[in-house]
């Protein structure tokens, strides 16, 4: 089983998992605590749903695999996610996202798997973001802008390589979006070799 920290997550390792081991992860193997909406980030191990998930796994004679953001702090993620893992009595295996040694999260992961050939979007959104930080707006405190999330990265990524009907703009969601898609991910790019490198060893041992 593998325990994720949203949707978004879910839904890559969904198709990375079907990347890897040419079929369907098993029905309910990849699963994420509480709602999506819920905040808390590396909290959500708490919950109850992921405390019992892993504890019903474990006495199944299945292996747990946890697989959270690091962050803004790898190694301080890792003993926090530990800890959990000590308080509750839980047995898992854990890697950090986006590559278990540097700091960030899925959406860091996402941007070094493009598709090559669609870096000028990437770089455009860089200047986008150079111009942004240039700019003061005196009625606004502080007068510097906010640079938009990374989520909002990914998301613009997306929006400018798909059309423009609703059917293709729900292809944008995090639900919905087709990380096989070659046109846009690659998901053979060597930025995942840590990450295919944790599952192959802890499903197929």
């Amino acid at each position: 089983m593998i325990i994720v920290e949203g949707e978004a997550d879910k839904k890559f390792f969904e198709n990375y998992y079907h990347h890897l081991f040419h079929e369907k992860a098993p029905w309910g193997s990849i699963i994420h605590p509480g709602k999506d909406e819920d905040t808390g980030g590396y909290q959500k191990l708490r919950k109850e749903d992921a405390i019992n998930a892993l504890k019903q796994n474990t006495d199944a004679g299945g292996k747990n695999l946890v697989i959270f953001d690091a962050d803004n702090e790898c190694e301080t993620r890792r003993r926090e996610l530990l800890a959990i893992k000590e308080e509750f009595g839980v047995e898992f295996e854990l890697f950090l996202l986006p590559n278990d040694r540097e700091t960030g999260a899925l959406e860091d992961l996402l941007e070094n798997i493009i598709n090559p050939v669609n870096q000028p979007v990437m770089d455009c959104w860089a200047t986008y973001e150079g111009e942004l930080e240039k700019v003061r707006i005196p009625i606004k405190t502080p007068p510097t802008l906010t640079i938009p999330a990374k989520k909002t990265k990914i998301y613009a990524y997306l929006e400018t390589l798909l059309g423009t009907s609703r059917s293709q703009k729900k292809l944008i969601k995090d639900a919905n979006r087709d990380y096989e898609n070659s046109l846009h991910w690659n998901l053979n790019a060597e930025y995942l070799e840590p990450l295919k490198e944790f599952l192959k060893n802890n499903i197929l041992e």
